[in-house]
Parts: C-alpha cells; structure tokens; sequence
C-alpha cells in the first residue's frame, strides 16, 4: 500500500490494520523496537519520533501526513526497483539517491524533490550516453552498477541543484520585481494576506496561496515560476523556522532566507530560534528557496498579527537586498 491509510493522524492509543502497517514500515526503516504491532503505544511513539529526527521531519510522534509520505519514500533503496518515467511519477528515497548522484557527477537532475521527472529523465539519457550505456532512460541494474563505479567522484565542490540555487540569488536586486509565493495550510490567512499586501506595496509580484494540501501548494509555486516560497501554519509548540536540508545538499537562498525570519521572530518574541534545515515535502517539493513558519500558540499569534506581518515583511525584504556571496557563506 502506496497511498495513504484510513484514519491519519495515528498517535498513542490507536490499533488496527493501519497501525501494524504503520509499524511495517517503521521496522523496514530500521526502526524495530515496536512492542504491540497492533497498538500505537510508548514504544511505537519512541520509534516514530526516532524516524522523524532521521528525516529531519517535526518530531512530534504523530504519523500524519507528511509522516507517513516519509515513510512510503523510505521503502526503497537505489538499485531496489527499475525506476522510469511514469504517471504518476515515482517517488522515494532511490530518487532522491539517484538525483544526488547524478547533480554530484555534473548532470542536471533538476531539484532534488525525490520525484522522477523529465529533468531526471533527461539526466539519465545523458549519463547512460556518457557511459555507453542504452540511453532509455530507465535506471536498471546496469546504470546502478555504473554509478556505484563513480561512488565518491564529484564534478565540483557543488551539485548541479546547489549551482543553480545560487545562480538564482544572482538576480537579486531588491525587491522590486520579486516573485513571491506565501501560503498558509489555515488559521493564518490576515497574516499571509497583510504579507502579500506589504510586499506588493514594496514592489514585488505576489501569489498567496491558501489551502491545506502542501503538495498542490508546492505544484502551483512551482507552475507560477516563484523566487521564493514563504509557508505559514499555526502550532501548537511555539515557534520554529525550517529551510530545505538533506545529507549532501543545502538550499543556500532557503537558509539565509530562514536566518532572515529567524532573527526577525527572534527579536519579536524575545525567544532564541535557530533556522533549522529539514526534509519537509513542502521544502523538498517547492523548487526554489523556501521556509515554513510554525507559528504559535495561536492565541499569541493572533494577538500579535501585525508585529508578526512586519517582522516577516522586514526579513524578505532583507533578504532580497542580500548578494548571492553573502547568502552562499551564510
């Protein structure tokens, strides 16, 4: 079972199919220390969050969603599947190992979101050329094996991805002209809507996006060609800032932009909040600089709207006047 079960989220207390599926992948992920399989219990909580800080998700020992995307991608390694262009497209983590292999080698697998594309496609047809191999496209034992001969070797200190991540933030100039995506998955709309209003005031090209699905969140910022994608969502936990990071690849402009938000929520809270680099969809899927804002408890949020609205329009804004060297370094 590839899509999603029943009855999302799971948490402590629940039992049946979904949570001895649940478990099934936890233990196929490495994770076997599970007691019950049929009852999400302490053990199944402890586990959970332990996958979670692996995968850079929220660890907050629910299997929602995001979650549960997560674990689907952990059911493959490289070399496990043939993997081709297909509808709907493959994903996992055997996509996301190939498109860094390939960025590392000099081919441009375009981001690395852990979804076979064209771009990855066309990355393949040109590595199997390179190679002598049959350039179908199709990633099967003989291209693994190739691959796995140029283990280790990179084309430059940079993948192709992290290349064009910086190349992007060369257009900076200011604000002005800026095209930027913000969204909110519910509870923030005043906020996401008097950001958009300021940063259009500034000079920038702004969409707002307001709908709970991240995924059809990423596909329209992507559709729509964004520079930046800023995602707000309420929390239950207080506050944290997360930029795309994975082992191998950093998104320079995603980071820097985080730092901005960071500082600014920062002063405005009095809180310590560190930018935090992680695998979430939305940062992985969105391909182009990205945050996403946990904001809360929602009712300091909502007491303090305006305050969060100028402090997140001041750390964009500082962020577009960045140079691309300042952001690579930061």
């Amino acid at each position: 079972m590839t899509s999603a079960p029943t009855g999302l989220p799971l948490h402590r207390g629940d039992h049946g199919l979904a949570v001895r599926d649940l478990h099934r992948r936890l233990g196929a992920a490495g994770f076997n220390d599970l007691g019950d399989l049929d009852r999400f219990d302490d053990h199944t909580e402890k586990a959970l969050r332990a996958f979670q800080a692996s995968r850079r998700l929220v660890e907050d020992g629910i299997c929602a969603g995001q979650t549960w995307a997560a674990l689907v991608d952990a059911d493959y390694r490289l070399g496990d599947r043939m993997i081709y262009l297909r509808s709907p497209m493959t994903r996992g983590d055997d996509v996301t190992d190939l498109q860094h292999r390939l960025g590392s080698l000099g081919f441009d697998a375009g981001w690395l979101d852990g979804i076979f594309g064209p771009d990855t496609e066309r990355a393949v047809r040109d590595f199997q050329h390179n190679q002598g191999i049959t350039p179908d496209g199709v990633v099967g034992r003989e291209t693994v094996a190739a691959l796995e001969r140029l283990s280790g070797r990179r084309s430059g200190d940079k993948t192709v991805a992290e290349v064009r991540d910086l190349e992007r933030l060369r257009d900076h100039a200011g604000i002005t002209g800026q095209r930027l995506v913000i969204g909110e998955t519910g509870g923030l709309p005043a906020i996401v809507d008097g950001l958009a209003r300021r940063l259009r005031f500034a000079g920038a090209d702004v969409v707002t996006l307001h709908q709970p699905d991240l995924s059809d969140q990423a596909r329209a910022a992507n559709a729509w060609d964004g520079q930046a994608y800023i995602g707000l969502t309420l929390a239950d936990d207080g506050h944290q800032v997360s930029y795309f990071e994975i082992e191998g690849f950093t998104s320079h402009g995603g980071r820097a932009l985080a730092q901005r938000c960071a500082m600014a929520l920062t002063s405005l809270f009095g809180t310590e909040l560190p930018a935090r680099g992680m695998r979430l969809p939305i940062l992985r899927e969105t391909r182009m600089p990205a945050v996403w804002c946990r904001l809360g408890p929602a009712p300091a949020i909502v007491e303090h709207a305006a305050a969060v609205t100028d402090a997140l329009q001041q750390a964009v804004t500082a962020w577009c006047d960045d140079t691309a060297d300042s952001l690579s370094t930061e």
